[in-house]
Order: structure tokens, then C-alpha cells, then sequence
């Protein structure tokens, strides 16, 4: 027999509703952080706790229009930044004649990144023909959570948590 047969293994996020039990329900994501940091603190196994978020929303914010101009900005931003990067590292291995310098290097692919983009920007734009002209932020955000722990020290953690600020 080995010293591994005997230790219990933390149950995984996908493992099957019967072998964890809901303890807790939790508002916002710091108050459940705040319970599972009370269990550790007070020497429970944490590794057997898992925080799910339930009830998910996309919530997704239109943060403004975007026109031919900003598609053009945006794809310039990104391709600057990524011929940025590019010259730089052509510079700093010496790709290339060691007698360009690589701050050298870097502009020429920071303005060739940003033309290339803004070009990629307007092209991609004027392919979606107005069907997505704006741009928003998208956000999963769930309505609450839930500690999970598996069933054999359920009662333990249910236990201790009612002992935290006097109980919740």
C-alpha cells in the first residue's frame, strides 16, 4: 500500500452534485471569499470548498458608436502596439544588421504596425456592412454564490461558519 492510497484527493469543480453539498449563499464574490479565507484561517481543508458563481448574466456595455475613424483608430492601436513589440525584438536579437539600432528597429515597426492595422481596422469594419457599429465591453457577472463542499465535512464547515461574526 502506498502513502498516496491513503490521503484523499480534492474533489474537482466538475465532479457530480452528490458528492458536494451547498453551505452557503453569498451575495457578492467577496463575502464568499471571506467565508472560504475564515474556514483556511481556522484549519479547515479548504482545497474540499469550491465557490460557484450561479445564475449567470452577459451583461455587455455599448460604450459607444463606432464609425469608420474608430474602427481605423482601434486597428491602428493594436497593430502599432504589436510592430512595437516585433521591432523591438528584431532590435534586441540583432536579426538583423547590428548596425540599425534596435530603438531604430522599433519605430519602423511601430509606424508600419500602425498603418497595417489601420488598414486591417477599416477593412474588417467595412466587411460587417453596419451590422455592429458600436463597441461595448462584455461582462459574465453571476446574480450570486454558493460555497460547495464535499459531503463528508459539510457539517464541519457549515459548523464553523455559523461561528463566524456570530453567525451570517
Amino acid at each position: 500500500m502506498t502513502a498516496q492510497q491513503g490521503a484523499t484527493a480534492p474533489m474537482s469543480p466538475q465532479t457530480g452534485d452528490n458528492h458536494r453539498r451547498q453551505i452557503a449563499t453569498y451575495a457578492n464574490y467577496s463575502d464568499a471569499e471571506r467565508a472560504v479565507d475564515y474556514l483556511s484561517d481556522n484549519g479547515f481543508p479548504v482545497q474540499r470548498v469550491a465557490i460557484v458563481g450561479s445564475d449567470v448574466q452577459l451583461v455587455e456595455q455599448v460604450v459607444g458608436r463606432l464609425n469608420y475613424g474608430g474602427a481605423a483608430l482601434r486597428g491602428a492601436g493594436s497593430g502599432a502596439f504589436t510592430g512595437l513589440l516585433i521591432g523591438w525584438l528584431f532590435g534586441l536579437f540583432n536579426w538583423f544588421t547590428p548596425v540599425l539600432a534596435s530603438l531604430t528597429l522599433a519605430l519602423y515597426g511601430l509606424v508600419f504596425g500602425a498603418i497595417l492595422g489601420a488598414v486591417f481596422g477599416l477593412v474588417v469594419h467595412a466587411s460587417q456592412r453596419g451590422r455592429r457599429d458600436f463597441a461595448s465591453i462584455r461582462v459574465m457577472r453571476p446574480s450570486r454564490y454558493e460555497l460547495h463542499v464535499d459531503a463528508e465535512v459539510a457539517d464541519r464547515a457549515k459548523d464553523m461558519l455559523a461561528k463566524m461574526d456570530g453567525g451570517w
